[in-house]
């Protein structure tokens, strides 16, 4: 079948009469961004999925009997990787625009609206926020769960993710204020008994953590004891509030404990001091940097430490954070981290005759895509638009009103595309938005279930 409209319903209902498993499609006549750095970019080019995998990508693919999709004036990219939400609270979404600082952000949200959730609030917030992501793009999200009360907050975290058909990862974390059942860490064992029985699923899951004690105790603080936990489940673990001086010591420490390296991810990492950031490169850790939190929320010097990754050989996911009070979307992340290190490197060289030192659309878009697939350790399976990983992809338009002409992809794609120009969402070769609306989602029930969860929130915390 072949039609000249990526939105096309037709298309859609041909795909969803085929076994997920026996579904062929191939996305023809595209600007493809692989961010692969072998492939590059195919102009005119052809991506084949086959179930729930690329197969191949270039010209004039032999594509046998797979659905065609003309994609001529779009550009096809891997789906974003956001490493690091706290999505529980997605019903609360811009309710302090202006926080003033941290301590601000953690009196309201963590000391208060948090210690009244019931499960299903963490369901709902969790797959608002994981269907919006799939809306703009992102087609894995890292939900950094902290607000683990019972088992059953957790399971309801993990049901939404599942429900949304997102690429998930659930960090699971317990509280910081409140009554809770101090099941975790311990139940981790019987999370992933339950929902992580494969290597080749949606979901994944890691240990999340703090940096250190300071603000709830050493129960939650990274370090041996919880490092030998993820050890014993496999599992990776994501360390977050890693920031100023205490970050920076226990970063040293961790380093002296031999328990950082690839499969740990720390998070925000501002303000940290040179010997910390050696450490973190000589050891191969990751980073997920918070563009818009930093800078807002005002954490440490406030300013996304990109120069001083990429000083050490990291090369940084990105991520979005609180949506309390910030945008959820990866196009604003990408815009700040690609606005704020450009103006510092500009300015650290104002009034010389040296030359700043600037990252590019291509790397910020790398951040977005590969890098923040490395950072949540799925490098081997999404990220690019590679053959053989799954297919996580996104069509967007380029001949929109705000897109045409398309003079370079990739700065389309950073500087001047939005989640309207997303005509289409593939995960794990499934179609997750078709025609620029999610799929499968009754609005209006949606609408009605979280302003509930919203007024139960807020009336009973204020009680």
């Amino acid at each position: 079948m072949n039609v000249n409209d990526t939105t096309s319903p037709a298309v859609l209902e041909q795909l969803r009469r085929l076994p997920a498993d026996r579904r062929r499609i191939v996305f023809t006549g595209a600007t493809v961004v692989t961010m692969d750095p072998d492939l590059g970019i195919v102009d005119g080019g052809d991506v084949l999925v086959v179930g729930d995998t690329i197969t191949a990508v270039g010209r004039d693919l032999d594509a046998g009997d797979a659905v065609v999709v003309d994609a001529a004036g779009t550009v096809l990219t891997p789906g974003f990787i956001d490493t690091h939400r706290h999505a529980w609270q997605a019903q609360l979404r811009r309710i302090m625009p202006d926080v003033d600082d941290l301590a601000g952000y953690i009196m309201a949200t963590l000391a208060g609206y948090a210690t009244v959730y019931r499960p299903e609030d963490m369901y709902t917030g969790t797959r608002l926020a994981a269907l919006t992501a799939i809306d703009s793009g992102i087609t894995t999200m890292l939900d950094f769960s902290h607000n683990s009360r019972t088992r059953e907050h957790s399971d309801a975290a993990i049901e939404a993710l599942l429900d949304a058909g997102i690429r998930g990862v659930h960090a699971s974390m317990g509280p910081h204020f409140g009554d809770w059942d101090r099941q975790w860490p311990g139940d981790l064992t019987r999370i992933k008994d339950r929902y992580f029985t494969s290597d080749d699923q949606l979901l994944t899951l890691r240990v999340a953590a703090l940096a250190t004690d300071e603000i709830a105790g050493p129960a939650l603080a990274y370090g041996s004891e919880l490092a030998r936990t993820a050890a014993d489940l496999g599992v990776g673990v994501s360390v977050d509030a890693v920031f100023g001086t205490p970050g920076s010591e226990a970063v040293l420490r961790w380093a002296k404990d031999g328990i950082l390296g690839p499969d740990v991810t720390l998070i925000h990492a501002t303000g940290l001091t040179t010997e910390a950031w050696k450490a973190m490169g000589e050891s191969g850790t990751t980073v997920s940097l918070a563009p818009t939190s930093d800078a807002q929320i005002g954490l440490e010097t406030a300013v996304p430490a990109v120069d001083e990754a990429l000083s050490v050989g990291i090369r940084p996911g990105l991520s979005i954070d609180v949506e309390v009070a910030l945008a959820g979307d990866m196009f604003t992340q990408m815009r700040a981290l690609h606005a704020i290190q450009r103006m510092r490197a500009v300015n650290a060289v104002y009034g010389t005759d040296q030359q700043p030192s600037r990252i590019t659309t291509h790397d910020v878009l790398d951040f977005a895509t590969l890098q923040g697939a490395r950072t949540n350790g799925l490098a081997g399976v999404t990220g690019s638009l590679t053959p053989g990983k799954k297919a996580d992809l996104l069509v967007i338009q380029a001949e929109d009103l705000n897109n045409m002409p398309l003079n370079d992809p990739i700065g389309t794609v950073v500087l001047g595309s939005d989640a309207r120009n997303i005509s289409a969402v593939l995960i794990n070769g499934e179609p997750r938005k078709w025609n620029g609306q999610v799929l499968d989602v009754d609005l209006s029930a949606l609408r009605t279930e979280v302003q509930a969860s919203r007024r139960y929130v807020l009336d009973t915390s204020a009680a």
